[in-house]
């Protein structure tokens, strides 16, 4: 490429910083594989054919699309609609209806979304039907442009699918699977599952009428592929407007990837955490530090985003409290500790301070005992302690019991980075002895 076409193409770089975030947020966000199947090629090319059978011949199918979360299980599902999408005959021919466990929570609400979804609320009118069976069948019915090889196809899509086992009697996906099996409308229901044991949760009437089929996810996964993942999640795509920019944007991520102190901190998440969901979380905070003055990523941002994606949040809190809240807390410690996890009340934390100031005067100011009440409270109020479940409430707040909810690991590594804290306070947390 001549200079002048260079100079032409190229963008300011507030521009172009803006284009990636952009790029790459959309990505991450919007469950945007780029193309890639992260190890799901088998999966996906069996729940492709699967699909491809009920929208183009007319075949009535159902299954099941089980693993942990994060794993891609939506992600699956839409890029192999994505993919069939492209496809004329199925585009045209079609209907799609997205139910969610958490939203639809009985037969009643979800047959009114599949009515909704199926814009067939002026034909159902004020019809009443005998039955939840009744009015499904009325629905599909509507649905008929003659014979069964001229009915419109229905993919349903069952998210969070264990809840739905969970309603009365199991009625909808009775339903629904007895419709996969009978030889009316094409029906093919898909219900995505966190679930190992879903199918235990399933009647045996409901059972009988499913086709067993399962499609497990399982990250397989090794650190190499996640590494690649990795790169193929921030690489700019060719059609980025400044190919420039892009080609040196795509030099520094392979490049970055090459530091050894990258791939430490990223082999520290691996073993953490090995589902995409939580590395395109990771992936945002490093998207995060991209400025105008900081157009490329480098190693500092990677370790940084590590430490922020891994960070205790309750160590977060203890180091923003103040010294005398810290030291309610190093006491609460140590009758943990004496009493073997028994609960306490604020008496008792009250004795145990006021011992320590009693012993190190010189190091802390003794303060009042409403004053250490409303410290007491505070921490309560940040769930750093909780009160025990079943004790009487119409006990005085002095004597109420409480649980401590933090274990000796976190204070003790709060107290080595808390700014300024006297060596007489490190010194109580680390004795033994109260």
């Amino acid at each position: 490429m001549s200079k002048r076409k260079i100079k032409e193409s190229s963008l300011p770089l507030g521009h172009c910083v803006s284009q990636v975030q952009k790029i790459l947020r959309e990505r991450f966000c919007h469950q945007n594989n780029n193309g890639n199947q992260f190890g799901l090629e088998s999966q996906h090319k069996h729940l492709v054919e699967l699909l491809k059978r009920t929208a183009v011949h007319g075949e009535s199918n159902s299954a099941l699309i089980i693993g942990p979360r994060g794993s891609g299980k939506s992600m699956l599902l839409n890029d192999v609609l994505k993919e069939l999408r492209e496809i004329k005959q199925v585009k045209e021919n079609v209907l799609q209806v997205h139910l969610n466990g958490l939203l639809q929570t009985n037969d009643n609400i979800a047959l009114k979304e599949i009515t909704r979804q199926l814009q067939l609320e002026n034909v159902v009118g004020d019809k009443v039907f005998g039955s939840f069976a009744e009015n499904l069948a009325f629905l599909l019915e509507a649905l008929k442009k003659g014979n069964r090889t001229n009915s419109c196809p229905v993919l349903f899509v069952l998210d969070e699918f264990d809840l739905f086992a969970h309603h009365k009697n199991q009625t909808l996906l009775y339903n629904l699977f007895d419709i996969s099996q009978a030889a009316q409308t094409p029906v093919a229901v898909i219900g995505l599952s966190c679930r190992l044991d879903v199918l235990e949760l399933l009647e045996k009437r409901v059972k009988s009428r499913f086709s067993h089929r399962q499609i497990h996810l399982l990250n397989s996964f090794n650190f190499q592929q996640y590494l690649k993942i990795f790169q193929e999640q921030l690489l700019l795509p060719v059609g980025f407007p400044d190919v420039c920019f892009a080609e040196k944007w795509n030099n520094n991520i392979q490049a970055v990837l090459k530091s050894r102190i990258v791939e430490d901190e990223l082999e520290k998440h691996f073993s953490y955490s090995k589902d995409v969901r939580s590395l395109q979380m990771l992936l945002m905070l490093i998207l995060s530090r991209i400025t105008v003055s900081h157009p490329h990523i480098n190693s500092a941002d990677v370790v940084e985003a590590c430490r922020l994606q891994s960070m205790d949040s309750k160590v977060s809190i203890l180091l923003g409290l103040s010294v005398l809240e810290v030291c309610l807390i190093i006491a609460m410690k140590h009758l943990h500790d004496v009493y073997d996890g028994e609960p306490f009340n604020f008496q008792m934390v009250h004795n145990e301070f006021q011992k320590f100031i009693q012993r190190k005067a010189h190091a802390l100011y003794n303060f009042e005992k409403p004053i250490i009440m409303k410290a007491f409270e505070h921490l309560q109020q940040l769930e750093l302690i909780k009160p025990v479940e079943g004790v009487s409430v119409r006990s005085q707040k002095e004597y109420q019991l409480m649980k401590l909810l933090l274990d000796g690991g976190q204070i003790m590594d709060v107290l080595q980075k808390y700014p300024n804290c006297p060596t007489d306070i490190r010194q109580w947390a680390t004795s033994s002895m109260s």
